[in-house]
């Protein structure tokens, strides 16, 4: 069936890993009618983690597609990853939903999870709303759970029914909308009559309801003060709008594994989510500043965002995007803006997992999968022929974790960078380049998952096999004095021979300066035609610092007397005696090695900051300034490179899972001594 953009809801399953969004997905398309019975995490049978890596390791590595119908609406469903190496996947859902399901586990705490989710739906202005799931644990809180939700996101956070019987067991839940009780039996809702005792449970509840709806609108607070209540309609209308505009955040309760509450999930998706026309991505600024204003209408111009790749083997590209104005159909020439190039459409897929079904065409706000697009790739614009228009695309997070990586075959290092071009594609949150600073190709990923999962990838779709290793640290070499050097090249091995002799003066630039040259040589002691190759010399040099194997900067050089040979002397004789003069020199002016640092924004629970504050001291690490945000600790701080390789790593450790850190590089510093003396020690040893 065809629906209209109004009939459509876009929603993205999102939160911290394991409370069950894999279940909630399932459970919906159970009651969309897509499957007959639920799947299990535990017997790898779910509709979303249908890859072998995530049947295996029971957990959700990337985000699935699914969808269904529900009370004459069309619902597209994006299951996402909560672990944090894959919250990037998260994060370019929600940029293309139109409503966020935040799920939490009855019997936890806000996770560190959750407050990223938020936040990236705070940047893009996505209304949200949140569901308490696995409310059959004997531990459950949902009150306690309820109280640490407000606390930290405010009072917004307003429930929409009461959970009746939480603990094992859990079938029964009070509407507070409709002041009806659902009680669920095997998975199916039997609407009842409130009684006596929940009359009096409800009544406190629902004048909290319909304040916090009154107060969203100065209509509706009139009408409420002024008759003391809100009719059901009222209460349903003021929910959107509250919605809609981010002031009200409705809390449901569930029990997805048994398929308990998700049916009033999706009624409320349906009543208060907006629908496209209402969508938050509409609205942008281009790259000019200037204001753009979309149309989420089927006979508007096409544009269109590709949020997602998929391939799979034996099938092919999947691109996903979202419709956002216009109408795509099978055979249409559309432009690709982000590229400059034109596509024809082929097949037009609906998602349900590995599942696709064609359909001919897809209207302004809905999600689909195309196949075999010549150059479209993830976060591209598609928009009708001849159009130059680009939508805002997702900016992800810089990896957290590098490796040095090698084919453990030779010859297989182009079958390797073929493969991970490919995979970047599918996965913009890793790094795949070589460093030429280092001299080493390195694989950057946002934690140890991230990375092994990766290299997996890689084997499974090229047979390349690879090894990795520490990184080296990109140092750099610099001095601190002045210093003259000398060198004299002779060789005479029958024949012309070669000669070329060279004294320097070196002396120290401004950080960031670079390297510059100088000629003071006079009385033509050294030809005008040679001075040239004494510099390509030098520079040649300054690839390889002679403390570290580093790169030398903020240097000046000034050749200024010299010796030749008519015969003998040539440019290769005075490249070679210029590099040398410059080692020379550089060794007398009191050589130092420069480390990098990076900022670091570490974000934990209280109880660990004792543990993170010790842990940053033994890594020369530096607090800048704390913040407190609710119940975690904002650390803002710099250490050395050196110090922090695998830091994602080592702080889930340390904070059982629930910490987390961004990094960036900020500057170049002069390192200790002793930090000097290793490291010119250990790059002896490696060239011994």
């Amino acid at each position: 069936m065809a629906y209209a953009s109004e009939q459509i809801r876009n929603i993205a399953l999102v939160g911290h890993n394991s409370v069950g969004k894999t279940s909630v997905a399932e459970a919906m398309l159970l009651n969309f009618g897509m499957i007959s019975r639920l799947g299990r995490i535990e017997e790898g049978s779910t509709v979303g983690d249908f890859d072998r890596e995530e049947i295996e390791r029971r957990i959700s590595l990337k985000t699935s597609l699914m969808n269904g119908d529900w009370d004459n609406h069309h619902i597209n469903i994006m299951d996402t990853p909560g672990y944090a190496d894959f919250i990037g996947d998260a994060k370019a859902s929600i940029r293309v939903a139109d409503g966020v399901v935040v799920v939490l586990d009855a019997a936890s705490d806000v996770e560190i999870g959750m407050e990223q989710v938020w936040a990236f739906a705070n940047e893009y202005k996505t209304p949200r709303c949140i569901l308490i799931n696995k409310m059959d644990k004997l531990t459950s809180d949902p009150d306690g759970l309820l109280e640490q939700i407000r606390e930290r996101f405010g009072r917004q956070a307003i429930p929409l029914q009461i959970a009746l019987n939480p603990g094992e067991g859990f079938n029964q839940i009070l509407d507070l909308v409709s002041m009806k009780a659902v009680r669920y039996e095997e998975g199916k809702a039997k609407i009842e009559d409130l009684n006596a005792e929940q009359q009096s449970l409800a009544e406190s509840l629902h004048e909290e309801l319909m304040e916090a709806v009154a107060e969203t609108d100065e209509e509706l607070m009139e009408h409420y003060f002024s008759e003391g209540d809100l009719s059901q309609e009222d209460l349903i209308k003021g929910l959107k709008e509250g919605v809609l505009r981010q002031e009200i955040f409705p809390v449901f309760y569930s029990n997805a594994y048994d398929n308990v509450g998700i049916a009033q999930v999706l009624d409320g998706v349906v009543q208060y989510f907006p629908s496209p026309l209402q969508s938050s991505g509409l609205e942008f600024e281009d790259a000019d500043g200037n204001v753009v204003q979309l149309q989420a209408d089927a006979n508007a111009n096409l544009s269109a965002l590709v949020f997602k790749t998929v391939i799979e083997q034996h099938v092919g590209e999947l691109s996903c995007l979202r419709i956002y104005g216009g109408t795509l159909r099978s055979g249409d020439e559309v432009t690709n803006a982000s590229k400059d190039t034109n596509e024809r459409i082929g097949q037009i897929f609906k998602v349900n997992g590995h599942e696709r079904v064609e359909v001919n065409e897809a209207v302004a706000g809905d999600i689909v999968g195309l196949v075999k697009l010549k150059d479209t790739h993830t976060s591209n614009t598609l928009c009708a022929k001849g159009e130059k228009l680009s939508l805002p695309v997702v900016k992800f997070h810089e990896p957290l974790i590098q490796v040095a990586i090698f084919p453990k075959e030779k010859g297989q290092e182009d079958r390797m960078a073929t493969g991970f071009a490919q995979m970047h594609e599918e996965d913009q949150n890793f790094v795949f380049k070589y460093d030429p600073q280092i001299r080493q190709t390195l694989l950057m990923a946002q934690g140890e998952m991230h990375l092994d999962s990766l290299i997996r990838q890689l084997k499974e779709r090229t047979s390349v096999e690879v090894s990795t290793e520490t990184p080296r640290i990109p140092y750099q070499e610099t001095i601190r004095g002045k210093g003259e050097g000398h060198h004299r090249h002779k060789k005479q091995s029958g024949g012309r021979g070669q000669f070329g002799e060279v004294f320097m003066r070196v002396a120290p630039k401004g950080r960031g300066e670079g390297f510059s040259y100088q000629n003071a040589v006079v009385g033509g002691n050294i030809p005008n035609n040679f001075i040239p190759a004494i510099e390509k010399g030098i520079v040649e040099n300054m690839v390889e610092g002679p403390i570290s194997g580093s790169s030398v900067v903020d240097v000046e050089a000034t050749v200024y007397d010299g010796k030749f040979h008519a015969v003998d002397s040539d440019e290769v004789s005075f490249k070679i005696a210029g590099a040398q003069a410059f080692k020379d020199a550089f060794l007398k002016a009191k050589p130092v090695l420069l480390e990098p640092i990076y900022n670091l924004t570490i974000t934990v629970p209280e109880e660990f900051m004792g543990d993170v504050m010790g842990d940053l001291s033994s890594k020369r690490g530096r607090v800048i300034g704390m913040d407190s945000d609710g119940h975690f600790q904002v650390v803002h701080a710099e250490a050395p490179l050196s110090e922090i390789h695998r830091y994602a790593t080592i702080l889930r450790s340390m904070t059982q899972g629930k910490g987390m850190h961004t990094q960036e590089f900020n500057r170049y510093e002069e390192a200790p001594k002793e930090v000097i003396d290793k490291v010119a020690a250990e790059t002896a040893t490696g060239k011994e």
